[in-house]
């Protein structure tokens, strides 16, 4: 299995699949982050397919603790972006059983290579996603606050001001502005 750190996307996974066509590399999957090979590559092809993703702003991961807090972030990255549904157990429980690590290990190990806790990065995709919902104008603030599994708006905006410096009314005002201004050109 090779581990490559790149935002989950169509375009990478397709950058990913060309780049081991290219070398003859024949993978059963790419996904997540991670590429499940037919059989091991030499080391020759393991630096050559370094370089080769380094020129595509992809990065090849070796270190077993990068490789892990990628597999982290890409839990929870699915988790907030990919699905309309927040787990039914609370985050830690869902990680650790998608990583089949204890918690309190992905949590340390997290915080070690990253500078930032697991909850802190929960904190900040989540008002990503907010401003995504925002922007697309479909969902109510209240909607969104239930979609995340907010307590409360209160908490959702007290949280996006936090982070943003901005309120989410304020937020979704300037985005529409931009939008119309877009729209006029």
């Amino acid at each position: 299995m090779l581990y490559i750190k790149y935002m989950v996307s169509l375009r990478c996974k397709m950058m990913v699949k060309e780049e081991l066509k290219k070398m003859g590399i024949w993978y059963v999957v790419v996904d997540l982050g991670a590429v499940e090979i037919l059989r091991d590559i030499t080391k020759k092809q393991h630096e050559e397919l370094k370089i080769n993703l380094m020129r595509s702003g992809l990065e090849l991961l070796d270190d077993k603790r990068s490789i892990l807090v990628e597999s982290i972030k890409n839990v929870i990255t699915e988790m907030i972006h990919e699905t309309d549904k927040e787990p039914q157990v609370n985050y830690s429980d869902f990680i650790s059983s998608k990583l089949g690590y204890d918690y309190t290990y992905l949590s340390n190990v997290f915080s070690e290579v990253n500078g930032i806790t697991i909850q802190q990065f929960i904190i900040v995709n989540k008002i990503e996603k907010v401003k995504e919902l925002l922007l697309y104008n479909e969902l109510s603030l209240t909607e969104i606050s239930y979609r995340l599994n907010y307590s409360s708006v209160a908490h959702l905006s007290n949280q996006f001001k936090k982070i943003t410096g901005l309120t989410p009314t304020f937020y979704k005002g300037i985005a529409q502005k931009r939008r119309v201004n877009l729209e006029n050109i």
